[in-house]
Order: structure tokens, then C-alpha cells, then sequence
């Protein structure tokens, strides 16, 4: 724990004692609820284990186990090594993202003992009281102890978009978040309890981050199973009445045939790459609360970044106190003003802490206040002796002003901040517009831009992403940084304010704006569901308050670790060092788990279309089953399995091309065809020669091997030394086994001078050629349209 002063806003109120504390604990009424983004090792086991799939082979398995020789079930140990495998990596992604978690995880501060103390949500219990500052959210439900202008945004749980005034007495929800003010508030329930943990999905993991990938891969699957039973039985039916084979081949060539049509091991290498994905941000510094995210930011055609802390340094400092020579104008007393109203937040955001560095506060006693909030863009007190005074945006704070707003805007085209000091002559409230204010000085506020922030956006538009930055800020002062950032169409910033109300409207702005200032929470919102009328999919970085309805409604939303609580736990990627240079590692690691997964997903789902097409033919055609079960466990191992786990995890910079599931499906139709009939060709050549039905499966096994080297070789374009020698190191094995006595014989293959080792390579080598034209052809068809980044 953390200890920190105690408010003196909180008077008398003094919170639980540690034996209370204790007291509690012992009765577990502590905030403990489920974690939506953390897996333990029994599900990860649970999930990787207990599938259909899993079950149909399994069974397959014990029947094989039964009825032929141990060889035979070797695609039962596979699936065995498989699990394993995908559990290791899942859990290690787990732990890893878990330890990180705790470094990125926002920790509220409760009052126990008269004294402030931070400590882990986890922690909070029973009758805590619990400090509220603007940014945070709420871990827990409870009753408002104190107030000092509360407003809190329920958006995340309710749908309401306006924020709540928050008074003494009033319900609060854990999961909403504080949007301007500070106060206390008592906790009524916690842990599994609370309003957020039986509505988790909205409140702290508010949806499933869309997965192109994921989609198109259950559908992959769901269309296999379909054809799973009726082909099965129908090979079942053929092989027992019609080849009248005897019920143990029966059974084992109807196995062979429906555990190759399974696309066992698609799911497996995709989690396995988005773990491994996971853990090399991690080594980052970067934390994916949902993994699928991972895929997103490759697929990603708009980046709308926050100026503030995202591409300036977190650090302000106040440059300059301009006179206006207003009637309370001196500039002594403008000092002590600018002290009193910064010394009066409580959680003062950054900018009010580079005034209260360079203005002491003078002690002055306040009789009101209105706390600043990202929508006024103005805060206000009244001071006993002193008066009433306002501080915000020059804009906000008096419109009217043209003399005062052209000097603000002077100093707003060099990139600093700029906010006006007003007095006025009554009372402010914040619910009422500012009237007959007389503007005293304007403070200018220097930011300075991230060295990294130039580079990343330079990555960004060489990548065909389009940047657009959208602020809170003076649109001059938007404009000024973005332009340092080499942002395009800097040199007109658009003024939010003057953006359209209907979402059209404001769509057909941001197709030729992309720097704007000025920007209200709900316009952050609105532009970004805009964006999404246009088809763009939207990334959002963001660290305070203002940017958490943006990130929710985007495609992917990221965070600054050094950013609110709010804002960390709707985002599904958080960069804990608030580096956006590791923004490029990021799409980097999208588009190598996209890449390469659609890579081995060609590879597979040809295996299930030439699995169909032959156990088809073979009911047809009333004859035994071209290959043992073990044939095709070889063949789908070398030219599937190991060196789709290679390809998977490989380095991949190709940029990302929409459309993956239909590209996979005009890659893996042909070429599965082709595999098909040229197998089952060499097959029925080899018996009409008078072959052995030993030699006939031989045949059709090695054309297979050829056509499906084939296959991998297209798929791995393009190609370099390290896929090149992967693919040849699966074909030397395979020569293994032909020409090692013991590998010859444990999978019932050899290749000597018969007739049908002639067949086998000739016809092997036609599917191979007809593999390479096939993919010549359909590569047009597959060619990605440019996409317009407007």
C-alpha cells in the first residue's frame, strides 16, 4: 500500500479502522469477482481439451486403438501433442499477460484510519470509503459520503451518454467513471456482488474485440461438420456392402477418411500464434486484454490519436502569464488567483499542475466551486474577499472576445496550450452559460512532442493507415503539433464546434479532415462510429476521461498506462510505458499471426477438401479406401503439421489484405481437387494394373506427398532460405521413409522399380504442375483491391 495526505475535503469522515478492516476480511467481504480477461491453468486445460472435435477423434481413436495396429492411431497421439502444446502456450501467455496486469492495473485509494491509503482492487472491503477523483473508475457499488461537484459517466453500464451529478446519499455503480469533480463514497457491495461483476462484459470488458480471423476459421470449421456424418456413414456403407471389405478395414478406412477431413489443428496453431504474439508484447511492455486484439490493429485503415499524451509528453510547464489589463488585472493578483484555483482540485489534471508549480497558492478561502470537466472545458470559483474567477479555453470562456481570442490564438499556432483567466460579477454554476466575464490573462502552457511520435506516424502513412488527431484543444494548438508530427492537413485543423450533429454529415468532414480541436467526449464517439459508416476500421489511443467513449466504440481501443482508470479498462491494448513508438511492433505482430495463419489455414483446408472428395469417390466407386490411416497421418504431419507450426510463428511483414476467408476457399478448392483426383488417379491405375492393393495405396500416398508439397510450397510464397529449407527438409524425410527399412515398414510405403512407383511420381508431378497453374489463376481473383485511406 501507498500512503498518501489525507484530504482535508473529507472533514469528520475517517473511514474503517484496521480491525474493521481485518474483521471483514475474515468474512470475506472483499472485493474479489471474476476476471473477464484472466484464464486459470483448469480452463485453459478445459477449453483446449473438451471440444467437439476432440471428442469425435478421441473416439476414432479408441475404435482404431481396437481394430488395426497401433500404427494406425499414431493421429491420435498427434492430437494428444497438440493439446499440450496449445495448453503450454496459452497458460504462459496467461501468466505472463496476468504479471503484467498487475503493473497496468489502476488502484483506488480508500480512507482508513483518518489516512489515504492506495491499494489493489482486490483489496477494497465491505463499508470502505473510497476516494473519487476524475478518471477514475469505480470498482465497486456504494452510497456518495461526499461530494465536491461529482459528475459520473454511467455510459459503460446504462447507454445514458450524459454524465450523473453525483450528491451525498446518491447510488454509484461500480464501472461507471468519474468525468469531472472529486469526492468519497461508501462501498455497499463488492466483489461478485457488484453491478459490474454480474454485468462484466459491459463494464469492464465491454465487448469481443472482432476477429476477422476467428470468424472465418468457425466457419471453416462449421461447414466441415457438416459434412463429417453424411460422409462418413455413406464411406461406411460403401466399404462394407459394396467392396464387401471385412469390418475391421472397414472401420479403419472409414476413420482414415473422416479424421482427414478434420481441420484439427487450425485452432490450435492460431491460438498458438496469438499466445506466442501475446508474450512478445508483452516483452514490450505492451498488454493485450483481449487477444484477438492482436489481429485488429493489422486490419486497421484509421488511427485517431489523442494529441495529449499521445503524441506530446506527458510533462506541461507554464511558459508565459499574458496581462490583458482587465479591470482585475494586475499581475499580481492573476497570480494569486491562478494558485488559489489550482490548489482548490483536489486531483488536479496536468495542466492545473503546471499552473500550481508556477503560481503558489495564496491561501485564499473558497464559498463555491465548479470543477472542470472535458465538456465545459472551463473550471470556477468564488473566493471570500476575492471575487468570482473562471480558467478554460479562451473560446469557452468568452466567445465574444475577437481581441482576446487573436491573441490566443497567436500563441495556440506555436503548439502550446492556451486558457484564459475571467472574473465575473456573481456567482458561477455549472449550469448556467458564463455571462459578463472580464478576461484578465491569458496562460500559456508549453507542451513538447514525443521524439517517437514523428516516426510512428511516418510508419503509419507508409503503411496506408490514415492519421487522424482529434483533441480537446484549441484547434491552432491541434494543428501546430500535428504539424510537428507531420500529420497531413495540419496546416487546417477543423474546429469541432462547427461539426455537423448527424453522423453522415460528419463522415463526409472527416473524408477530407483529418486534424480537429475542439473535440467534445460525445463528438470523439460520433467520429468514430462515423468513420465506421464509411467501412474504415478504427483504431483509438487515448489516456484521459474525455477519450474513454471513443476508445469503447472503436475497433480497438489503446490506452497510455500513465492514463486514467477508466480509459485502461476499456482499452483492449494498454502501453505501459506510454511508448507509441511500439505501435509499429504491434501491427507488426497482427500482421505475422494474419499472414502466416492464413498460410497453414490453405494448407488445412485443402487436406479437408481433398479428404471429401476422395472418401467420396471411394462410396462411388465401391473400392477400399486408397490409404491406411497411417499414410495420411504421414503426409498430413510433413506437409501440415510441422511445418505449419514453423510457418505460423514466422516473421511476416505483408501488409494485411481484406477478405481472408474467401481467399483461403479460391486457394484451397483447387488445389484440394487436384490432390484428390490425381491420388485416386494413381490409385485406380495401380489396380488396373493388377497391383497389390499394398502397392496401390503406395501409389496413391506418394502422389499425394508430391501434389501437397506442392500445395505448401505455394501457400509459403513468397519464398525465402528458411521456408525453402523447411519444405525440403519435409521431403527428405519422407525419402526416409521410403528408404529406411524400419520407418519403410512401420508405415506399410516403399518405392522400388514396379509399375506403380512409375505412376505414382508421374502423375505426383502433373498435380504438381496443375497445382502451380491453378494458383497462377485464382492469385488474380485473389489480388487485393486498393483500398482507399481517405
Amino acid at each position: 500500500m501507498v500512503e498518501t495526505q489525507p484530504s482535508s475535503v473529507v472533514g469528520a469522515l475517517s473511514g474503517l479502522t484496521a480491525t474493521q478492516v481485518a474483521e471483514r476480511v475474515a468474512r470475506g467481504e472483499v472485493n474479489v469477482a471474476p476476471d473477464p480477461n484472466s484464464r486459470s491453468l483448469s480452463s485453459i486445460i478445459k477449453s483446449n481439451t473438451l471440444t467437439w472435435f476432440n471428442f469425435l477423434i478421441g473416439s476414432m481413436w479408441i475404435v482404431m486403438l481396437i481394430v488395426a495396429p497401433w500404427q494406425d492411431s499414431l493421429f491420435g497421439f498427434v492430437i494428444v501433442a497438440n493439446t499440450l502444446i496449445g495448453t503450454t502456450q496459452e497458460y504462459r501467455a496467461s501468466r505472463t499477460l496476468a504479471k503484467l496486469a498487475v503493473l497496468g492495473e489502476a488502484k483506488p485509494v480508500v480512507r482508513r484510519d483518518g489516512i489515504d491509503v492506495e491499494v489493489a482492487s482486490k483489496d477494497v472491503v465491505l463499508g470502505d470509503l473510497v476516494a473519487l477523483r476524475t478518471g477514475d473508475q469505480l470498482v465497486v457499488d456504494g452510497v456518495i459520503a461526499q461530494s465536491q461537484g461529482l459528475e459520473i459517466d454511467e455510459s459503460l453500464l446504462t447507454g445514458e451518454a450524459d454524465p450523473v451529478d453525483k450528491n451525498i446519499d446518491d447510488t454509484a455503480m461500480s464501472g461507471s467513471f468519474v468525468v469531472s469533480g472529486s469526492g468519497y463514497y461508501t462501498a455497499t457491495r463488492v466483489g461478485r456482488n457488484s453491478f459490474a461483476a454480474g454485468l462484466t462484459e459491459q463494464a469492464t470488458k465491454f465487448q469481443t474485440t472482432d476477429s476477422e480471423l476467428r470468424d472465418a476459421i468457425n466457419r471453416f470449421i462449421r461447414y466441415v461438420s457438416y459434412f463429417l456424418l453424411p460422409v462418413g456413414l455413406l464411406l461406411l456403407a460403401s466399404q462394407l456392402f459394396r467392396a464387401k471389405l471385412p469390418f475391421d478395414e472397414a472401420i479403419r478406412g472409414t476413420i482414415a477418411g473422416v479424421v482427414t477431413m478434420v481441420p484439427e489443428g487450425l485452432v490450435l496453431l492460431t491460438s498458438i500464434a496469438m499466445a506466442v504474439a501475446v508474450i512478445d508484447l508483452a516483452r514490450k511492455r505492451v498488454l493485450v486484454q483481449d487477444m484477438p486484439a492482436v489481429e485488429v490493429l493489422a486490419r486497421v485503415d484509421t488511427v485517431c490519436a489523442d494529441k495529449t499524451g499521445t503524441l506530446t509528453e506527458p510533462g506541461m510547464a507554464v511558459q508565459e502569464i499574458v496581462d490583458l489589463g482587465g479591470a482585475e488585472g494586475s499581475a499580481k493578483q492573476a497570480r494569486d488567483a491562478l494558485g488559489a484555483l489550482a490548489a482548490l482540485e483536489a486531483n488536479p489534471n496536468p495542466t492545473l499542475s503546471a499552473i500550481a508549480k508556477y503560481c503558489p497558492s495564496p491561501q485564499w478561502e473558497p464559498t463555491s466551486s465548479v470543477p472542470f470537466s472535458s465538456a465545459r472545458k472551463w473550471s470556477a470559483a468564488s473566493f471570500a474577499d476575492h471575487g468570482n474567477w473562471i480558467i478554460g479555453a479562451p473560446e469557452m470562456v468568452d466567445p465574444q472576445n475577437s481581441v482576446m481570442r487573436e491573441r490566443s490564438d497567436t500563441y495556440a499556432s506555436t503548439g502550446a496550450r492556451v486558457l484564459v483567466l475571467a472574473t465575473s460579477p456573481s456567482t458561477v454554476s455549472a449550469d448556467s452559460p458564463l455571462d459578463q466575464v472580464t478576461c484578465v490573462a491569458l496562460i500559456v502552457i508549453s507542451q513538447t512532442l514525443r521524439a517517437d511520435a514523428s516516426p510512428t506516424v511516418s510508419y503509419f502513412l507508409d503503411q496506408g493507415v490514415n492519421v487522424k488527431v482529434i483533441s480537446g484543444d484549441n484547434a491552432e494548438t491541434v494543428g501546430a503539433i500535428a504539424g510537428l508530427a507531420g500529420v497531413p492537413g495540419a496546416d487546417h485543423p477543423y474546429d469541432a464546434r462547427n461539426l455537423p450533429a448527424n453522423t453522415a454529415e460528419v463522415a463526409q468532414v472527416l473524408a477530407t479532415e483529418n486534424v480537429f480541436g475542439r473535440v467534445s467526449p460525445a463528438q470523439k464517439q460520433n467520429m468514430v462510429e462515423a468513420l465506421h459508416t464509411r467501412g474504415k476500421t478504427v483504431a483509438m489511443t487515448g489516456d484521459g476521461v474525455n477519450d474513454v467513449l471513443a476508445l469503447k466504440s472503436a475497433d480497438l481501443g489503446i490506452a497510455m498506462g500513465s492514463g486514467s482508470g477508466a480509459t485502461r479498462a476499456v482499452a483492449q491494448i494498454v502501453l505501459l510505458d506510454d511508448q507509441w513508438s511500439v505501435m509499429p511492433s504491434v501491427v507488426a505482430q497482427g500482421r505475422k499471426v494474419l499472414g502466416n495463419i492464413e498460410r497453414v489455414a490453405d494448407v488445412f483446408l485443402t487436406k479437408s477438401f481433398y479428404a471429401m472428395i476422395i472418401s467420396g469417390a471411394t462410396a462411388v466407386f465401391a473400392v477400399a479406401f486408397p490409404f491406411l490411416p497411417r499414410h495420411l497421418t504421414l503426409i498430413s504431419a510433413l506437409t501440415i503439421g510441422i511445418p505449419g507450426f514453423f510457418l505460423a510463428l514466422m516473421p511476416n511483414t505483408e501488409r494485411f489484405r481484406p477478405g481472408f476467408f474467401n481467399r483461403v476457399l479460391l486457394f484451397s478448392i483447387p488445389a484440394g481437387v487436384i490432390a484428390a483426383v490425381t491420388a485416386f488417379t494413381s490409385y485406380g491405375i495401380a489396380l488396373y494394373f493388377s497391383e497389390p492393393t499394398f502397392n496401390a495405396q503406395s501409389a496413391a500416398t506418394i502422389t499425394l506427398f508430391i501434389v501437397t508439397i506442392a500445395v505448401l510450397l505455394q501457400s509459403a510464397r513468397p519464398l525465402n532460405p528458411i521456408r525453402l529449407s523447411i519444405v525440403m527438409a519435409m521431403v527428405a524425410m519422407f525419402i526416409g521413409v521410403l528408404y529406411i527399412p524400419y520407418f519403410s515398414n512401420f508405415f506399410a510405403l516403399s518405392l522400388g522399380p514396379e509399375k506403380y512407383s512409375v505412376i505414382s511420381i508421374g502423375v505426383g508431378l502433373v498435380g504438381a504442375l496443375a497445382v502451380w497453374i491453378a494458383t497462377k489463376i485464382t492469385d488474380r481473383w485473389r489480388k487485393p483491391t486498393e483500398v482507399s485511406h481517405a
